[in-house]
């Protein structure tokens, strides 16, 4: 990146951002002339400004980004493009590739020779971003002292370091000491970039009796990655705790945190929570890449005339939508990727969430927090009152922010929420369940879409096979005209596992006037969806088997996930 010509001085710069005065600016300058130290320098040693300050002040000045280290999590591969003498002589560290360029941190971004240095070492062209020194200067002692993987980071530990009497675990001068090694913090960093890089979506920290057991859970899956000695356990966890934001000292109680990283280009929300076991607090961080969230339709997999059909509901002017499915159905994309599909400068679309997951232009979101009185019931009532064209309810748990929600949708406003179901056609019943009264769902639902989340299989090592005839009975495939069916066989690129990824099974119930007559009779959601497939509707079992039949999924993964009680 070529850094543009000076349109201001740093300290002019610095007293329009608010962080210097003119008197003080006028000190430090005079200061400088006497000592020859630079301008920079005198400010932060004066304690008027900070490091940070002084890393934005010239991110304005040279109109090139500024970056927070702390919240970045380097992919190790890009340490090894500089090495540690360059890094260390030039106080830089590289961060990214974007474009075939090298993106390094450097807290002087006019250091032609540093950049000289870099595009030799590395072979590629060099685009600064900047960061304070001493930001630069611990993610150095971080990535350079201690190479390789979690494993061999682990070997490499002296874990004598790390071996707390009983009482010093409640001590948090201690916990928050150990936390702040280097290894620790290296550790940490390295399990986070590896579940990042292998599309985890939770990671597990779990005490044992004798030692601490790292799982990810990958594509739906969880896999046990490592094992490290028990005695890591307290200053891994005060890491964690210290990240989001936790009391490191309570361990009698769950706590709940959020913290923000960066890999790469892309910012990752992490979603933390703790729980109390017999051998110590477990730890479990719930990954939320807005990078890889799917915001286009088109990619959810869905069938045509599924597609069609939720697409002509949303455009709808009234009426409630639900979509439907157990926890980890992937719900929450499907509503992200509805909403950003209908979202217009001409619309008023306000949503209410715990948690607000990924935050969307335009769109209006409300953060749930009961401790404050903001729950679903009173938000919902405030948004009424906002002139809304579109609402989104995170999740309907109850019968309060169930009526109010079918309310809004039949006095004018379209509704957009998520239910805890075990298929589409279950949702009636579960509304009954609250005590919603039938006439009421029936006039206010326009369309319930059920789904669940499959494995695909891995195109590295996928090859023909015939699979069991119990299989084919059971999934409804007939044998005399068996089409070409296929496995994954297991490779280094799935793990073993023969699966690559998860793609969306679904079912569309249009609530016609054949449903509408069922659900007046109060009739179980049997009948519903008996009711519903003889006006065309496609199950999950159906859309399960398409994929199949195209190669996506397997007839296990099918079978498994929509098998009946």
């Amino acid at each position: 990146m070529a850094i543009g010509k000076k349109t201001k001085r740093i300290g002019e710069i610095m007293i329009e951002l608010g962080l210097i005065t003119p008197g003080r600016l006028e000190d430090a300058i005079a200061e400088g002339k006497r000592t020859g130290i630079r301008l920079g320098n005198v400010l932060v040693e004066k304690g008027y400004v900070t490091e940070e300050d002084i890393s934005k002040a010239l991110s304005e000045q040279f109109g090139i980004p500024y970056v927070l280290l702390e919240n970045l999590i380097i992919n190790p591969e890009m340490i090894k493009l500089i090495p540690e003498v360059i890094a260390r002589k030039h106080k830089v560290i590289p961060v990214s590739v974007e474009d075939d360029k090298l993106i390094v941190a450097t807290f002087d971004p006019l250091n032609v020779f540093a950049m000289d240095d870099i595009r030799k070492a590395s072979n590629m062209e060099v685009s600064p971003v900047v960061c304070s020194e001493n930001s630069i200067q611990k993610a150095i002692d971080q990535q350079y002292s201690v190479k390789g993987d979690i494993d061999e980071i682990v070997r490499k530990l002296d874990t004598s370091e790390f071996d707390l009497m009983g009482d010093e675990e409640d001590v948090p001068e201690v916990l928050e000491k150990i936390a702040g090694e280097t290894p620790i913090i290296k550790l940490v960093n390295m399990i986070l970039f590896q579940a990042i890089r292998d599309r985890a979506s939770d990671i597990h920290i779990e005490p044992q009796a004798d030692i601490l057991r790292v799982r990810m859970r990958i594509d739906g899956m969880l896999h046990e990655v490592s094992q490290f000695p028990r005695k890591l356990h307290p200053a891994i966890t005060s890491r964690i705790k210290i990240l989001g934001d936790l009391d490191i000292a309570e361990k009698r109680i769950s706590q709940d945190g959020r913290f923000q990283i960066q890999v790469g280009n892309s910012e990752v929300d992490i979603r933390l929570s703790t729980l109390p076991t017999v051998h110590g607090e477990k730890s479990v961080m719930r990954i939320l890449d807005k990078s890889a969230m799917l915001l286009d339709i088109d990619d959810l997999g869905m069938a045509d005339v599924s597609k069609t059909a939720i697409l002509k509901m949303v455009q709808k002017p009234f009426g409630m939508i639900l979509i439907t499915g157990p926890t980890g159905s992937g719900k929450t994309t499907t509503v992200y990727t509805v909403l950003n599909k209908i979202n217009s400068l001409t619309k008023n679309i306000v949503t209410v969430e715990d948690p607000v997951e990924y935050q969307l232009g335009i769109i209006n979101q409300v953060q749930v927090n009961p401790k404050v009185g903001v729950t679903f019931a009173d938000s919902l009532r405030t948004i009424l009152r906002q002139d809304p064209d579109i609402i989104m309810i995170g999740e309907v748990r109850d019968k309060e922010t169930a009526e109010i929600a079918i309310n809004a949708a039949l006095t004018g406003h379209l509704v957009i929420s998520t239910l805890h179901t075990n298929d589409a056609a279950g949702t009636i019943s579960r509304l009954l369940d609250m005590e919603i009264e039938p006439f009421l769902i029936s006039s206010s639902i326009i369309c319930v879409i059920g789904q669940r989340l499959v494995r695909k299989i891995c195109p590295n090592c996928k090859v023909l096979y015939t699979p069991d005839e119990y299989l084919l009975k059971e999934i409804g495939i007939k044998v005399d005209k068996l089409p070409e069916l296929y496995k994954g066989e297991g490779c280094k690129n799935c793990r073993g596992t023969g699966y690559k990824g998860r793609v969306g099974i679904y079912e569309v119930l249009l609530i016609n006037d054949a449903t509408r007559h069922e659900i007046l009779k109060k009739s179980d959601s049997v009948t519903i969806r008996n009711t519903a497939i003889q006006s065309g509707f496609l199950t999950l079992r159906d859309d399960g088997i398409e994929k199949v039949l195209a190669g996506i999924t397997s007839i296990e993964e099918v079978i498994q996930a929509t098998q009946e009680l």
